[in-house]
């Protein structure tokens, strides 16, 4: 059985940093898509970003130059480095596994972003 559980959510000020994690088990992540997502409060969950191989990246034209996806595969991990945050990055954030037609997803953690 699939598992996702993401961590490294927290408050954080206006232009601060954060470092999400997503941890899989239950399958080797290797030669999948994985992606951020996120889901603000009275809004539909949206693509944070999203990353086939650690050379190919896509985000969010809201993130570009803020936020950073990786993968480790050795280690079934994703991350989420993201600086410069926002008041409207506010949002919880849920990992995505994608296995040929099945899709995948953790409990999210919350972000917030406010002085």
């Amino acid at each position: 059985q699939v598992q996702l559980v993401e961590s490294g959510g927290g408050l954080v000020q206006p232009g601060g940093s954060l470092r999400l994690s997503c941890a899989a088990s239950g399958s080797s992540i290797s030669g999948y898509a994985m992606g951020w997502y996120r889901q603000a409060p009275g809004k539909q969950r949206e693509l944070v970003a999203r990353i086939i191989d650690n050379a190919y990246a896509t985000y969010a034209d809201s993130v570009k130059g803020r936020f950073t996806i990786s993968r480790n595969d050795v280690n079934n991990m994703m991350y989420l480095q993201m600086n410069s945050l926002k008041p409207d990055d506010t949002a919880v954030y849920y990992c995505n596994l994608e296995v040929g037609l099945m899709s995948y997803w953790g409990k999210g953690t919350l972000v917030t972003v406010s002085s």
